[in-house]
């Protein structure tokens, strides 16, 4: 593996403009990476930050992983548009259907807990989650195109020149293989970003999330230099969905034309399915059966709301005690 810091990225050696696009595709949160790479320039990794009500979470560079599908299946909110306020009661008076959680569809079955496989959101009625990726991706698209051209002087002509052969990289959990690839690169072409040729297929590229964190580590601070031959690196990458482990050593030699660090993977990468999702459904089989008798059973829902935006990102060990909210008093 090659590992292209900062400080070492080479030049582009291409002969002509091109846009290189990075979907990260979360269980809970997405986001949008993009480089325009200039012939005989290094190139610069830069981030989306700027999405359609993005102000409802805060300016996060982030959106949230979820879809909002109307009764005869049109996408009706997205991202940070799907946590407008009073997009629920929209959604309960017209009839919309929710969609999270959607990228666990295609998850490998192995390794996965029977109970939090069962609480996994189905899919929309008449949805395959082909379809449902598909819609998604398209979306980031149209959120990478707005935020180019309205970020760049020449935005409209920046991607209309590019636009017709962008590249795309697609991140995904370790020990995502052959069936999760064919899949979500079935739902780029159904998203129409690619054509279904092999010249459109040879533009989409994926990259396990355990590389990806490597390489985000090295131009975020951790210094290349200061691991000698032969040592390590571990990269726990814990997300929504997945806890991903990788471990990496720093080869002893370089790479002889470019003199790039060259790192190898040292241990098989571990995926386990103990992610942010997971820890709200345990904690929903716990209150489950610890109220079923009681009268805030009823509540449950909402109790479960309310340790997802409270309880669970206050944690920090098990010598501090935490609430979980069980009821709203009219004060």
């Amino acid at each position: 593996m090659v590992l292209s810091g900062r400080s070492n990225r080479t030049p582009y050696n291409g002969t002509r403009r091109k846009l290189v696009l990075a979907f990260d595709v979360g269980t809970t949160y997405s986001g949008i990476s993009y480089s325009i790479l200039d012939p005989g320039q290094v190139p610069e990794i830069k981030g989306v930050t700027r999405f359609p009500a993005n102000e409802q979470i805060s300016g996060s560079s982030k959106i949230p992983t979820v879809i909002y599908y109307d009764k005869v299946g049109n996408v009706r909110a997205v991202g940070a548009e799907a946590m407008r306020e009073g997009i629920h009661e929209t959604a309960s008076d017209e009839g919309w259907v929710k969609t999270e959680w959607f990228k666990l569809h295609i998850r490998p079955k192995s390794g996965t807990p029977s109970q939090a496989s069962e609480k996994i959101p189905p899919l929309p009625p008449g949805k395959t989650v082909i379809q449902v990726l598909a819609d998604f991706l398209w979306y980031l698209r149209t959120c990478a195109e707005a935020y180019i051209k309205g970020t760049y002087p020449n935005g409209r002509e920046l991607w209309d020149l590019v636009e017709p052969e962008i590249d795309y990289v697609i991140s995904h959990p370790n020990g995502w293989e052959g069936y999760q690839q064919s899949q979500i690169r079935k739902a780029v072409v159904q998203a129409t970003l690619i054509p279904d040729t092999d010249q459109g297929h040879s533009r989409v590229s994926f990259v396990t999330e355990g590389e990806a964190s490597l390489h985000f580590t090295i131009d975020n601070g951790f210094s290349a230099g200061a691991m000698q031959h032969g040592e390590g690196i571990i990269v726990v990458d814990a997300g929504g969905g997945t806890i991903d482990i990788s471990a990496y050593s720093k080869k002893t030699e370089t790479n002889a034309e470019t003199g790039i660090d060259l790192f190898e993977e040292i241990s098989i990468p571990q995926c386990h399915f103990h992610g942010s999702v997971f820890v709200s459904i345990n904690a929903q089989l716990f209150l489950d059966e610890h109220l079923r008798d009681s009268d805030y059973h009823e509540d449950l829902d909402h109790i479960v709301r309310c340790f997802d935006k409270t309880t669970k990102i206050q944690f920090k060990g098990d010598d501090q005690p935490q609430y979980v909210r069980v009821m709203d008093f009219d004060l």
